[in-house]
């Protein structure tokens, strides 16, 4: 792959951020929205030292690459928020935003990509009202705590001992997202008898195609003191049940 003509120096209709990242749009892209630092996005790119070696390409590869933005290089992190899907960007991107001074078979000093946005994935927002449910949430005797945010077209409500199908993302009361089938873009299936009380009892009041969320109290989920990597207290879901069988 051939390095581009302008990959010594940015060129005069480049757009340098405060932060010394420069950018050139190279292929406007049919987006419209920008991917916030918080979202996972897919993308091909290709990546030069200054003097024109290749280093890195998913496009030699033939294989897009998937990453949260957050967890990549800063001038990718705040260079990939600069676009819309489709779009092909070529950065300039200088040391203290790339690999510093390099090591460990990263290259160092600045860096040049040609970027090219192919798909946003956006994380889940927390709730509005994640913190406590709101006046119009209906509460069992449990308390367990729902609203239907969708309603569903089935009639038919699952049994505790059904095995059920469903998308679903999960926040602590103060907005973090700590799981999610929609982030991994597969929804899960299981017997709906199996799972921590509050979805046993939540998900038997829904039909399906509804989505509803769930206000679920610690002794309906995992706890107030569960174990490392496990999160406690009240927790906030919101599901859409897909299929009973």
């Amino acid at each position: 792959m051939e390095a581009p003509r302008d990959v010594s120096a940015p060129p005069a209709d480049a757009v340098t951020e405060t932060s010394g990242l420069s950018s050139r749009v190279i292929a406007a892209g049919s987006g419209t929205g920008t991917p916030e630092a918080a979202d996972t996005v897919t993308v091909h790119y290709s990546g030069w030292t200054t003097d024109g070696k290749l280093f890195d390409s998913s496009v030699k590869r033939g294989q897009p690459a998937s990453f949260p933005l957050s967890g990549v290089i800063k001038g990718w992190t705040e260079g990939l928020q600069l676009m819309v899907e489709g779009e092909k960007r070529r950065f300039w991107i200088p040391e203290d935003l790339a690999y510093g001074k390099g090591g460990g078979g990263r290259p160092g000093a600045k860096l040049v990509f040609d970027v090219e946005l192919l798909k946003i994935q956006s994380m889940p927002k927390a709730p509005a009202d994640v913190a406590a449910p709101p006046a119009d949430a209906e509460t069992s005797a449990s308390g367990l705590a729902s609203k239907i945010l969708i309603a569903g077209a089935g009639s038919r409500h699952p049994k505790a001992s059904d095995t059920v199908e469903v998308h679903y993302s999960g926040w602590t009361t103060d907005g973090e997202l700590f799981d999610s089938s929609v982030v991994r873009g597969e929804p899960i299936k299981f017997p709906l008898g199996q799972v921590i009380p509050g979805w046993t009892e939540g998900v038997q009041l829904m039909v399906e195609g509804e989505k509803r969320r769930f206000w679920i109290p610690g002794k309906l989920a995992y706890g107030d003191n569960p174990g490392p990597g496990i999160p406690a207290g009240m927790l906030v879901f919101e599901v859409e049940l897909l299929g009973i069988s």
